[in-house]
């Protein structure tokens, strides 16, 4: 990786003592999925690596942005007429959202059939979901259209789901458990569903009011009331019981908040770009400023959770965000003010895609680093099962299948509160 190394001796040897410990108690996730999940992983070969069924899921999402994107990349198809998006594109979206949802929950059970569990598979797997967190809300944004949803809109609601992913992992890194989220299931059934009822009613379903409000409207608030009914309160309350009772890492206020100030830069950063912008960037160029942020925020995410696995300190800052402030601070100088000429679009532009491509360029290398630095060690293969595998396999394979999807048992949640207070 051109001499570069991300993870250092205190971030193996963190790796080397972790210990999953996790809290599912969705009910969706314990009463309908698992048991789903449980029977689907018995038709995969036991060849087949748990990474692969990751990453396989990840590309789905990914064939899904970039197949929507082709027939609608400002997010104007939904008040066109006819509208260019044809019914297939949808349908497919949907089976391949649902696909890579359920390679997601299987993974960590293939994990422990296979006997490959272990720290990468975590990190690989959150690593990735993080950047799904910008391409799922993506697919809802092209239903409604930004004629219904204008994009400075789409660009808070973006925040808004950054934040209810990132914060269960700083509550990890206070805590030492991982407290999965109930809306995640939610979340991915609906958009399962939504895009499945577009492709067979057409997008113009999305239209009809419903007692007076329009759908995009009831799917903005939805998500913001979540947040701070179901979310970030019960985070703030685990994070304080905690300290109460003595059984997380016990941070100091300064370490504990060093989380939120790489992502709060982000936040302010590309905030200030949007509102302040000579050339309006987020009605010129919409979709790829979503997915500049969203690298951006899954770089400093995949730093967090290393962290938090490793049990080392969070950064501080990323390095990442000198590019946007650079950017940032060009794209919003009162030129005229200044007796400079004007910002022109086309060079507000160029500023994007140069900052989009390099942010891209150093998550993929930094992504790919940290794994080939965990294999090297570990001595295993990302996407291929050892042979000597089976011999670490447990004698219970029911037990074995019965674990979350990341490979925590999802009936036994007190049983791991307690092995957290005994940790």
């Amino acid at each position: 990786m051109i001499g570069i190394k991300y993870l250092n001796d205190a971030h193996l040897k963190g790796f080397e003592k972790y210990k999953y410990n996790c809290v599912d108690t969705s009910i969706l996730s314990v009463y309908v999925m698992h048991p789903f999940w449980n029977k689907v992983v018995l038709f995969c070969p036991r060849w087949i690596a748990p990474n692969l069924l990751t990453f396989t899921g990840f590309l789905l999402t990914v064939v899904n942005f970039f197949l929507i994107a082709y027939y609608d990349y400002d997010f104007r198809a939904a008040t066109e007429t006819p509208i260019p998006i044809p019914d297939w594109v949808w349908i497919l979206a949907a089976i391949n959202l649902f696909v890579a949802y359920t390679l997601d929950g299987i993974d960590g059970k293939q994990a422990r059939r296979t006997g490959t569990s272990g720290p990468l598979g975590e990190l690989f797997d959150h690593g990735l979901d993080s950047y799904s967190a910008v391409l799922i809300p993506i697919y809802m944004f092209t239903i409604f259209g930004a004629a219904d949803l204008p994009p400075v809109r789409m660009f808070f609601i973006t925040l808004n789901v950054f934040m209810n992913f990132y914060l269960p992992h700083v509550e990890k890194y206070l805590t030492g458990v991982m407290f999965l989220p109930w809306g995640y299931d939610f979340v991915m059934w609906g958009v399962s569903i939504t895009l499945a009822i577009t492709g067979i009613f057409g997008a113009e379903f999305w239209q009809i009011p419903v007692f007076g409000m329009k759908p995009c409207h009831i799917f903005e608030l939805t998500l913001y009331i979540s947040a701070v009914i179901t979310s970030h309160p019960i985070i703030i309350y685990n994070v304080y019981k905690s300290y109460r009772d003595k059984t997380g890492k016990m941070r100091s206020f300064r370490e504990a908040i060093r989380p939120l100030v790489p992502l709060s830069s982000l936040f302010i950063l590309c905030t200030l770009w949007v509102l302040c912008s000579r050339n309006g960037i987020i009605d010129m160029e919409p979709r790829l400023y979503f997915v500049m942020c969203g690298t951006l925020f899954s770089n400093i995410c995949c730093r967090l959770i290393v962290a938090q696995m490793s049990d080392t300190r969070a950064d501080l800052w990323n390095g990442l965000l000198n590019l946007l402030c650079v950017v940032t601070l060009f794209s919003v100088l009162p030129y005229p003010s200044l007796g400079l000429p004007e910002l022109s679009i086309e060079i507000e532009r160029y500023l994007l895609y140069g900052l989009t491509v390099c942010v891209t360029i150093a998550h993929l290398h930094y992504g790919a680093g940290v794994v080939r630095e965990m294999c090297h060690h570990f001595r295993i293969r990302c996407f291929k099962v050892r042979s000597d595998a089976s011999s670490k396999r447990t004698a219970t394979t029911t037990n074995n299948l019965d674990v979350n999807r990341n490979g925590s048992h999802p009936n036994k949640h007190h049983l791991n509160q307690r092995q957290s207070k005994a940790e």
